[in-house]
């Protein structure tokens, strides 16, 4: 039986409810819960039970659903209700045109991020003509969508894929099986470079945690109490990642390598300057709303070209 919560008021065809009324109902009670996109999430969520295409919403909804897909449904529209991300109740994230399975021990993959993918694809597209192949190290992998993507678009590389989560390096060896990229990455447990000694990349980038610890509360409440903290904590003044991984630049990027970042809002110039301290040709990269979202440089200046922005 369904819960007494969505029995009322609504069109029954025999003892089983139609999918647009299904709908409607769980639209309802995502908007009487403020949830911002309550259209766009229910729609998710029931599209993702049936395993169907938004398309099928929209041509069957007079199709009668039974209890065990109106009851999941329901649980999902409830877990929702409740603050829990979209995508941690699917499980699933588009992130470069890939699918990426993700869950409560990952960062849930951004749209802004991508830019900082395809600012590493530009760098190694610039490299093609060495006809070498490039090794890329992903710093705090987390679902694996960088290092995924990257090894997926990058025809000639390989990928060293760290975080200090087990079970975060589980979730991103899974998506690398899903995205037919298992043979190009190698996972890693290690806290920055602490294991990866004598290591030296062509690339390294990062989307490191870089939210000011005082900052965390302020957050919306799908990030601050369902994301992990661990991912999101960038210390004081949400540098402390930046600091740690520029340190180690040196040793671990070959000279005229990339160091590649995502930052967050108003810490460009702050990353920026760290990155002169050992690097040049030190630039900014907006992201579609104009916001400043990654900062990169090289270790030192080669015959290579410089990424386009």
């Amino acid at each position: 039986m369904l819960p007494e919560l969505f029995q009322n008021g609504l069109a029954w065809n025999g003892v089983f409810m139609i999918l647009r009324d299904a709908l409607f109902k769980g639209i309802e009670t995502l908007r009487n819960a403020k949830i911002e996109t309550p259209d766009t999430d229910a729609g998710v969520m029931l599209c993702s039970v049936l395993k169907r295409d938004r398309v099928f919403l929209y041509t069957h909804g007079d199709e009668i659903l039974d209890d065990s897909v109106l009851n999941r449904f329901f649980e999902c529209i409830a877990l929702r209700a409740a603050g829990m991300p979209v995508q941690y109740i699917t499980g699933v994230q588009e992130f470069m045109s890939l699918e990426f399975t993700v869950n409560s021990h990952v960062l849930i993959p951004r749209h802004d991020t991508e830019i900082l993918v395809e600012t590493v694809i530009a760098f190694a597209d610039s490299c093609r003509d060495t006809g070498r192949e490039l090794h890329i190290l992903d710093i705090g992998t987390g679902s694996g969508c960088i290092a995924v993507s990257l090894a997926h678009y990058i025809e000639n590389c390989r990928v060293t894929a760290t975080d200090t989560s087990e079970e975060a390096l589980k979730t991103a060896r899974i998506n690398s099986e899903k995205n037919g990229v298992k043979e190009k990455i190698a996972f890693k447990k290690s806290d920055l470079f602490e294991n990866l000694k004598g290591e030296c990349f062509d690339i390294i980038v990062s989307n490191p945690p870089y939210i000011p610890a005082g900052d965390i509360k302020d957050l919306q409440k799908e990030v601050r109490d369902y994301e992990p903290l661990t991912a999101l904590d960038g210390g004081t003044d949400g540098l402390d990642f930046y600091r740690a991984i520029i340190g180690g630049v040196p040793e671990h990027l070959k000279p005229g390598g990339l160091i590649a970042f995502e930052v967050g809002i108003n810490q460009a110039n702050a990353v920026a300057e760290l990155l002169d301290k050992c690097c040049h040709e030190v630039k900014v990269v907006k992201d579609l709303g104009g916001i400043d979202r990654v900062v990169y440089g090289r270790l030192k200046k080669t015959d290579m070209a410089t990424p386009q922005k």
